[in-house]
């Protein structure tokens, strides 16, 4: 799926211009945070150049966003189940992690409210758009809550978006910063949409902390390597990552429905999982019985694998819950692959 030939033409141009291969500021490639600046924008938040600090993926970003805000015994406020690194991440810092419930697909926001209460969290970590690992998505009433909340609280939400783009059905919504513009620290990548090997992410900071993550910056690894943002900053320019991107999602919603119209036959009666507009993972929970991480055996013995839940969750895991993935294969191998699994639950219970 990756766009070769417009990547190594991007490549070629960067390498023609004066400092390629140079240092560069920590900040990032003016080029880049302009064309950043410019996509934000044309999504409805508006957002300069000088909003935005270049990071070495959006890993990195939440990273500084730790150093400069966490110290060992905060409270992180996260959503239950979160990203996997996301928690590793806050755990180094020494933060006290809480997850914040959902229910049904739907997240708690009166447990969010008393959580904040009584906790006072540094900040509130959502990917709110397709997340990892649920591929579930924070409707407008959701947003506007959450951001509600923060500002009567007093307390920061971080808004990691690297799947906003890979939507294949339903209408795009507002950013999280959209609602609350001086509460909102946005991540950022172009990991899912051009190539993960560039390493490419970006921090959208208010200015009360830009200065620190800025410094964590500096202290990490100076900046992000200046010939690929450089090469980033002309492919963007070029034109070609749109239709790169449209490609990238007529694909990957084909993906998702074969997964989906597979799913009834390959998880046990009484499975349940969800539908989601857009992103990488389908989210399901098998019956009452079933434990996913044990179950796991009889699958790979079957030349078929999924993520257990188990590793997603802050607090008490839910034990029949699984990731599955739907962006890596063709349809037809997943609908291969989906008939594998149905095979297997009885022999890895």
């Amino acid at each position: 799926m990756f766009d070769l030939e417009g990547i190594r033409s991007a490549f070629d141009a960067a390498l023609k211009a004066p400092g390629a291969l140079q240092y560069s500021t920590s900040e990032g490639d003016p080029r880049l945070r302009d064309e950043i600046a410019r996509r934000y924008t044309a999504g409805g938040l508006p957002t300069e150049a000088s909003d935005l600090i270049v990071t070495t993926g959006s890993q990195q970003g939440l990273g500084l966003i730790s150093t400069a805000l966490i110290d060992p015994g905060d409270t992180v406020l996260v959503e239950e189940p979160c990203y996997l690194a996301a928690l590793q991440t806050f755990a180094l810092a020494g933060a006290r992690v809480i997850g914040v419930p959902y229910v049904d697909d739907e997240l708690d926001l009166d447990a969010l409210e008393q959580l904040a209460a009584e906790h006072r969290p540094r900040f509130f970590y959502s990917v709110p758009t397709f997340q990892n690992p649920t591929g579930r998505t924070h409707d407008v009433a959701a947003r506007s809550g959450i951001a509600d909340i923060a500002r009567r609280r007093g307390f920061r939400i971080v808004e990691d978006e690297p799947y906003r783009e890979l939507r294949y059905s339903g209408d795009p919504l507002p950013s999280l910063a959209e609602y609350a513009p001086e509460h909102v620290i946005s991540l950022g990548s172009f990991s899912k949409v051009i190539a993960p090997g560039l390493r490419i992410g970006w921090v959208r900071a208010t200015p009360d902390i830009r200065p620190s993550i800025t410094i964590a910056k500096q202290a990490a690894d100076l900046h992000t390597s200046t010939v690929d943002q450089a090469a980033a900053a002309h492919y963007l320019a070029s034109g070609r990552s749109d239709s790169a991107l449209a490609r990238i999602r007529e694909a990957y919603a084909a993906r998702r429905d074969a997964m989906l119209d597979a799913l009834p036959d390959a998880l046990p009666p009484g499975s349940a999982w969800n539908r989601p507009d857009g992103g990488m993972f389908v989210w399901a929970r098998l019956p009452e019985g079933f434990d996913a991480a044990e179950s796991l055996s009889g699958a790979l013995s079957n030349d078929v694998a999924y993520v257990p839940g188990l590793s997603f969750y802050s607090g008490t895991p839910d034990p029949r819950t699984l990731r599955l993935s739907f962006t890596t294969y063709a349809p037809a191998r997943i609908t291969a692959g989906l008939s594998r699994l149905g095979a297997s639950w009885g022999t890895g219970r």
